[in-house]
């Protein structure tokens, strides 16, 4: 048993002090590339500055041969790329190493920290289990920040892929003060669970319910009603809301495989959006777009919710606007918005023109 006092205690002698709170950097997008593809990261010091989060990927979509090549790939992309990774860049630099059961994720780690370990934001970690996979992390990471100097300590960010990483999750956010957030990966989980679906994300048109017959005679059952396809995520979603919020890391959604459907993919990120995620994968740059979108608070939503934090006055109480009640809980959900929109205003000058121009007088 570990004492809470040790909690914020260097797991190495020389390592970085944990962080105590997980710095709220906007995320809209992570979107991945292929290091060892040589055309994708010819495009990479373009795209410094137009997403929030650039990510590395070693793994499932990497080939066996091409392991070692995305490595050293992502080594000289992070070390030639200005204002890329690190704490003050506009662009975070993250990667997804490969499984902790894979012959190559020891080699990511030893690899990675003592060469870009400065400018590596985040390190994403596939098919966690439980908080067991945390602690390794975290140590071993503890032990190569201390052996290269490193000054801030590397931040790590779960994916939830299987059923025992989904009923473990609120061990698996307190596992560390490392901890930054948990993706959903929605194909290894469903595989995992035995899910009937070969789709990477979304809905699915057999998952539905079915409006009422007109009465329960024959013909009335059998006749054409109208159907309306259902979330099959959203109670994981929901699950890993909760257990981010209570220990005040970020949930984002994971992927949508179905490239050319933008619309679909726009009302997964939403309703992620609005059950709490912070943001979202890309696997193409048209859904970078969709996910800076959506995961935008609307100049609409802005506007309302400047005019509930300015009526509210010392918060207590309750006014009435439009019509509506607002009251301290109306607030509290008004300033999350207002706080969101001013870190993302920061970083994006045409949010921010957009929120400079509401006027609360229209």
């Amino acid at each position: 048993m570990r004492s809470s006092k040790d909690f914020f205690r260097p797991l190495a002698v020389g390592a970085p002090e944990p962080v105590r709170e997980i710095p709220a950097r906007p995320s809209r997008a992570i979107h991945f590339f292929d290091p060892s593809n040589a055309k994708m990261a010819a495009k990479i010091p373009a795209m410094v500055g137009t997403v929030d989060v650039l990510l590395g990927n070693l793994e499932d979509a990497v080939k066996a041969d091409n392991k070692v090549a995305a490595r050293e790939g992502l080594v000289t992309i992070a070390q030639e790329t200005a204002n890329l990774g690190g704490q003050s860049g506009p662009t975070q630099l993250w990667t997804r190493i490969n499984a902790l059961d894979s012959p190559w994720v020891l080699d990511d780690l030893t690899t990675l920290v003592p060469a870009i370990g400065e400018k590596l934001d985040v390190i994403m970690v596939p098919k966690v289990q439980g908080a067991e996979d945390i602690h390794y992390i975290d140590r071993i990471l503890a032990q190569l920040e201390a052996k290269a100097g490193i000054t801030k300590p590397i931040l790590v960010h779960a994916i939830l892929e299987t059923a025992r990483g989904v009923a473990n999750i609120e061990e698996i956010c307190g596992a560390s003060p490392r901890m930054q957030g948990l993706s959903l990966g929605p194909a290894d989980l469903a595989a995992d669970r035995r899910m009937k679906t070969t789709r990477v994300g979304g809905g699915h048109p057999g998952y539905l319910v079915r409006q009422d017959p007109a009465s329960s005679a024959e013909d009335d059952i059998l006749a054409a009603r109208t159907t309306y396809q259902q979330d099959l995520w959203h109670y994981t979603i929901a699950r890993m809301v909760d257990a981010c919020a209570m220990h005040g890391i970020y949930p984002y959604y994971g992927p949508f495989g179905d490239i050319a459907d933008v619309v679909a993919c726009e009302d997964q990120f939403r309703n992620a959006f609005l059950l709490g995620c912070v943001g979202t994968w890309s696997l193409h740059p048209k859904q970078i777009a969709i996910a800076n979108r959506v995961f935008s608070p609307s100049v609409a939503d802005i506007k309302h919710a400047r005019r509930v934090v300015a009526a509210m006055g010392d918060g207590t109480g309750a006014v009435m606007l439009d019509g509506k009640m607002e009251d301290d809980a109306s607030l509290k959900q008004c300033l999350v918005m207002v706080e969101l929109a001013e870190k993302l205003a920061a970083i994006d000058p045409e949010l921010k023109a957009a929120y400079d121009a509401i006027s609360l007088e229209d």
